[in-house]
């Protein structure tokens, strides 16, 4: 069976069991970004048997240029490299999860889904419910990688965004923007990631982790789609455009349109903090219209 949303812990569980050739290649994307290396800890102090570390910074994003935001996207070819160096293979199936609630697993699930790797998927509920399960954690250091594996670039299954055709939008309005982050930095109150705070104008506030029950695991299908369709007025997919700080907790709400079947919308890479600093770039304040 290939998944390419999420996995729950007992399946997971019964993968890496399950013949040697067939288990899941399992990643790590724990992290912090008030602390560059507390992922790093995190995993060393406790991580699923195998799974292996990726950073948000180091393996994930390009180098930043200052007007480009805070994780720009790399190559598909430097991405396909690090996938390559990791194990993967064309066939193999992804698993990733963080300490977050997916925060930063579903940048990397949206990332395969760029890469053209469909069979890719989101531990739900994260590390907490790996352990929830009663499933075991190692602090073993992680054994060398195997050899690098055949990892092809195929086509995108998903599209983004540029500033240029996100500004252009405030004209036609064609597309509808979410923006992930909390409440108070959407009003352009609080901000500390950032050196501006505000929205882009015309923008509505889905707080990534609204995707999520109390116990940290992904909401219903149908109520993922009811509180979508909410918002958007019933808008399609292809219609909206996912935006957050630096377009990492965009694709948690991404993820949870694809889950509510709402499949299509587009990823804004660079997010508020590529937008915020171009000059003359408009932005608004306050709570959403």
């Amino acid at each position: 069976m290939t998944y390419q949303t999420l996995i729950s812990a007992t399946d997971l569980a019964q993968a890496l069991h399950g013949p040697e050739a067939a288990r899941p290649l399992v990643l790590d994307c724990s992290f912090e970004l008030a602390d560059l290396s507390a992922g790093r800890r995190a995993h060393d102090a406790g991580h699923i048997p195998g799974a292996r570390y990726v950073h948000l910074e180091d393996q994930l994003s390009a180098p930043r240029t200052g007007r480009n935001g805070r994780h720009p996207l790399p190559s598909r070819e430097d991405f396909a490299r690090t996938l390559a160096a990791l194990g993967a293979g064309d066939d193999t199936q992804i698993v990733i999860y963080d300490n977050a609630g997916g925060m930063y697993a579903a940048r990397l699930w949206w990332m395969l889904r760029w890469a053209g790797h469909a069979a890719a998927a989101v531990l739900d509920g994260g590390l907490p419910a790996w352990k929830a399960a009663g499933q075991p954690v190692s602090t073993d250091e992680t054994p060398a990688a195997p050899a690098a594996g055949r990892f092809s670039l195929r086509p995108a299954l998903v599209t983004t965004a540029s500033y240029g055709e996100v500004r252009a939008n405030l004209d036609t309005g064609a597309r509808l923007v979410l923006d992930a982050r909390a409440p108070d930095r959407f009003r352009g109150e609080n901000e500390t990631l950032d050196p501006i705070g505000g929205h882009i104008p015309g923008a509505r506030n889905r707080l990534f982790r609204d995707n999520l029950d109390a116990d940290g695991r992904f909401k219903s299908p149908a109520q993922l789609l009811g509180e979508f369709q909410a918002l958007t007025g019933g808008r399609p997919p292809a219609e909206l455009i996912s935006q957050c700080g630096s377009g990492v907790t965009a694709c948690h709400n991404l993820l949870a349109l694809e889950i509510a079947g709402l499949r299509g919308a587009v990823l804004y890479p660079g997010s508020w903090s590529e937008w915020s600093a171009q000059p003359g770039a408009p932005i608004a304040t306050g709570p959403q219209a």
